[in-house]
């Protein structure tokens, strides 16, 4: 199996939405689509899953032209899905018979899922009794209980409180254990950098970065550094002519130019008796990466 999506573009009227972009997925496991709001990514994620037709380019599934029947795919949108007047079983029955399963196989997935997330309880409740969270936990599960080889997630921890995220990152992981290919958009970079190995960056249409995260990320040099001691070490900092970003409670994040530059003020506090809870440098994460290709355009 395998995406391959190559110079493809969508315009609407004179604004092009997509200008000619080109990614794959060659194996299972979890490719990013990152971009700032209007850079693109919903409408690359409709013309991938063949909801809406491309100008130009190709898309192609398995090395067959994208269409509605011969890929089978689950998405979850960003925007709210579900009908709040319903009960979440009729809902979710009705959704998987749209989905082609018939009803013994789909009231079998249904109950697993509901028991997987932790959402037995509300099985013949109303929507719109749900908190956020659930109600996106109830989105999720029709985007993977018919078996989905492609699932699409557009910002999928949105509105989940920290238990019911780290309930939902285990069954990611189970999906990329079962080999699954997963399409991943979220503004939530750390998320990112958690499961996926290969991205791409969008901005007003264009790409502006792509490649395997770890490559891009070991390319830049350490550009910061972080200290945790039991006193103000301000006054040293300044001493040895380094820029601090951020202090709170004796946890500085301080900006250096090489390695060398931290292994220095480490000396230098050595030198002054000063006792080293914590020294970490590090190269620009993710968020930092994303900031400088696409904030300078904003």
């Amino acid at each position: 199996m395998g995406l391959e999506v190559k110079n493809v573009t969508k315009t609407y009227g004179t604004k092009i939405a997509v200008d000619n972009i080109s990614f794959s997925m060659q194996k299972p496991g979890v490719f990013g689509l990152l971009g700032t709001n209007g850079a693109g990514k919903t409408t690359s994620i409709r013309m991938i899953l063949g909801i809406i037709k491309k100008d130009s380019g190709d898309i192609t599934w398995n090395k067959k032209q994208v269409i509605r029947k011969n890929i089978n795919f689950g998405y979850l949108p960003e925007e709210r899905g579900i009908y709040p007047k319903t009960k979440i079983y009729d809902q979710l029955i009705y959704f998987a018979k749209l989905k082609g399963m018939n009803t013994k196989d789909a009231d079998k997935s249904i109950k697993y899922w509901l028991k997987r997330l932790e959402l037995e309880e509300y099985t013949y409740m109303l929507a719109e009794k749900l908190s956020k969270g659930n109600q996106q936990k109830v989105q999720f599960i029709t985007s993977v209980m018919h078996n989905p080889d492609l699932i699409v997630l557009d910002e999928p921890f949105s509105g989940l409180d920290p238990v019911n995220t780290e309930i939902l990152k285990s069954v990611m992981i189970e999906l990329i254990n079962k080999g699954k290919y997963i399409i991943m958009s979220s503004h939530q970079m750390s998320t990112i950098e958690e499961f996926c190995t290969e991205l791409i960056i969008l901005n007003k249409g264009k790409t502006v970065l792509q490649g395997n995260l770890k490559e891009i990320k070991d390319s830049y040099k350490a550009n910061k550094l972080e200290i945790e001691v039991c006193e103000d070490i301000k006054n040293i900092i300044k001493d040895a002519g380094l820029e601090l970003i951020f202090e709170k409670e004796n946890n500085y994040q301080i900006k250096v130019n090489s390695e060398e530059q931290g292994y220095e003020l480490y000396n230098l506090l050595a030198k002054n008796n000063v006792h080293v809870n914590k020294f970490e440098i590090k190269k620009p994460s993710l968020h930092d990466i994303f900031i400088e290709k696409v904030g300078a355009s904003k």
